[in-house]
């Protein structure tokens, strides 16, 4: 996928950069001068930052190992033969051509060329750089030479440790570290950055996605469950065997396989390591192997008893009257046989009535009569539905989408409270006695002036009765982590931004269940929904404070949690948390569409049963 800035930019700027904190050789005007030939170990070097960066360099000689001809960055990899025994010191390199490249796979070349170190996605999203090779001048010596063997990613070769500590007198970085490549995962990684690289049979950890991309791991046991994924249980632990696989060989020759989680590519898949905005670093399949099925399937969650409550939460992918029948239709099947049609079910980015047209509209009636009709359709119940339209692109999300939460439930089994009043602007509160509690309007918003909710979806209140039992249900869809940097960025710890947003909403959402509980310690509160942050964060945190509230998906073994699946760790995102007046409770993340290549939506949704 193309950089979000042009790529020239993005190369300038991380030269300044290096300039700035001193990880260049010589002084700025001693970077234009010419330097001697040298290898390709040599413009790696043992950091992440050439030391050879800003610099022209000439005779630079390798093997093509690989050619991309697409996209942004466009170019080839080659590699010297001969290398320098040093295993900090990569042996391959990417030359950035920026059109079509006019080399093939054995041509063995030399090149001129700038010494470069390309940002994917910008200096701004913390990615570490690629080292390049840029305008260059290439010269085929000859064609049809041996390619240098690969270098085998296998189980023992990658450190059980991430990446080292950033380096507190640069800003937290890691590129001015020499490379332990036997001590980080990260290192050894970059250490082979440009490298003919090759694994073997491998378990797929991130299904097939739009992108003919997939995500596998070279270490079959790591933290692995019982449907094939690598669970992600703490930012202690990332799981260092992931690697995201690409291929270079055109779709019209071969497709790019459809893999689902636990499925495994056999046999042995080859190419040059790259590193990219999304994902980090790829092996850019030259070989590809083949795909095995592990036969995966779709779980169906238990129906609730008589006397029980099942209450669930599901983020359905910014549903609109403009998708396909076909996805309603898939969706509603979902909830009726996956989800056992449950009591009250509560929806995330459900948009408004023209999806992303952005003309003002914010009614969302016909997209919930549209899915509320394939629900019935699919031998669902009749469900009604509660929501409060949002004001015109206030809540985030996809511009004129206008997603909000929305309350569906069954009358035949629960009926809900209606007290009026309710609605973008105006929050709702608590009353009541000692022993009772009430919204004083439900549907209703909590605190929805709180600048915690700037730009963001504001919690949605509903006041329900089963069996004469009073049921307070919170539906969230908390702040994205986007402008987070990701794992493998070049601050360590990379820096999650986006949490300070989640845990003021933590707090707001979390003041709010005190006020009910104050009045009745034995309240029935279920705060549900997207919360985009893992059980182990200190967002889950916040909402917790005081013991208020309980994360139901921690009652769950650890390595079932989760209802994401990104990058190849199997993560929590979702969640359903309890009050103390829920003693007992039985809980499932319903793993529909996370582990799988085709998808109704990228989040599992989340049941939970109990007895008011």
């Amino acid at each position: 996928m193309p950089s979000s800035i042009p790529r020239t930019a993005a190369v300038s700027a991380v030269v300044a950069a290096a300039l700035a904190a001193g990880l260049l050789a010589g002084s700025q005007s001693a970077a234009a001068e010419d330097s001697a030939a040298v290898r390709i170990h040599d413009v790696q070097g043992t950091t992440r930052v050439s030391p050879l960066v800003g610099k022209q360099v000439t005779g630079v000689t390798g093997v093509v190992t690989g050619v991309r001809g697409y996209g942004s960055s466009r170019g080839f990899w080659m590699q010297d033969p001969q290398g320098d025994d040093d295993p900090a010191t990569s042996e391959g390199l990417f030359v950035f051509t920026g059109s079509n490249p006019t080399v093939a796979v054995g041509d063995a070349v030399s090149v001129d060329g700038t010494v470069t170190e390309y940002v994917p996605g910008g200096l701004s999203s913390g990615n570490q750089s690629l080292t390049q090779l840029s305008r260059p001048k290439v010269t085929v010596v000859s064609q049809g030479n041996a390619l240098p063997a690969p270098v085998t990613i296998a189980p023992w070769s990658v450190p059980d440790a991430y990446a080292p500590a950033g380096d507190p007198a640069n800003g937290g970085s890691i590129n001015g570290l020499a490379l332990d490549p036997d001590a980080y995962a990260l290192d050894y990684y970059e250490s082979l950055e440009g490298t003919n690289v090759r694994v073997s049979s491998s378990r797929v950890v991130g299904a097939t996605d739009p992108y003919s991309e997939l995500w596998v791991t070279v270490k079959p046991w790591e933290n692995r469950n019982w449907r094939g994924g690598t669970v992600y249980g703490s930012y202690e632990s990332q799981n260092t065997g992931r690697l995201q696989i690409q291929s270079l060989i055109p779709l019209a020759q071969r497709p790019f396989p459809k893999a689902n989680v636990g499925d495994w590519l056999t046999g042995s898949t080859e190419g040059p390591l790259d590193f990219n905005q999304f994902g980090g670093y790829t092996l850019t399949a030259r070989t590809l192997g083949e795909v095995v099925d592990f036969g995966l399937k779709r779980e169906v969650t238990q129906k609730q008893h008589k006397n029980e409550l099942a209450v669930a939460t599901y983020n359905v992918e910014n549903l609109d009257p403009t998708d396909p029948q076909e996805k309603f239709d898939s969706l509603a099947k979902a909830v009726v046989e996956n989800l056992a049609s449950p009591d009250v079910l509560a929806l995330e980015e459900i948009q408004d009535d023209n999806g992303a047209k952005n003309d003002g509209t914010v009614s969302a009636g016909q997209t919930v009569k549209k899915f509320t009709d394939a629900i019935a359709a699919a031998g669902g119940p009749a469900y009604e539905w509660r929501s409060i339209d949002p004001e015109n692109n206030k809540d985030g999300g996809e511009p004129g989408g206008n997603i909000r939460q929305v309350f569906l439930f069954n009358p035949e089994r629960v009926s809900f409270v209606d007290r009026a009043g309710g609605d973008a602007t105006t929050a709702t509160g608590v009353t009541g006695s000692k022993g009772r509690a009430a919204l004083t309007l439900s549907p209703g918003r909590i605190d929805p002036a709180n600048a915690a909710w700037e730009a963001s979806r504001k919690p949605l209140a509903g006041e329900f009765t089963f069996r004469g039992r009073t049921v307070f249900v919170v539906a969230n869809h908390f702040g994205s982590k986007g402008g987070d940097e990701s794992i493998v960025s070049h601050h360590q710890p990379p820096n999650r931004s986006s949490e300070a947003k989640r845990l003021l909403q933590a707090q707001a959402v979390n003041a709010f269940v005190k006020e009910i509980t104050a009045l009745d310690k034995q309240a029935d509160v279920l705060v549900v929904g997207d919360i985009n942050d893992f059980e182990f964060s200190d967002t889950t945190e916040a909402l917790t404070d005081g013991d208020v509230l309980y994360p139901a998906v921690k009652s769950l073994p650890r390595s079932e949690r989760y209802s994401y699946v990104y990058q190849g760790n199997s993560q929590v995102l979702d969640q359903i948390l309890t009050s103390p007046g829920v003693h007992h409770f039985e809980y499932d993340s319903v793993h529909i569409n996370a582990e799988f290549a085709d998808q109704d939506s990228d989040h599992d949704p989340q049941v939970l049963r109990f007895r008011p």
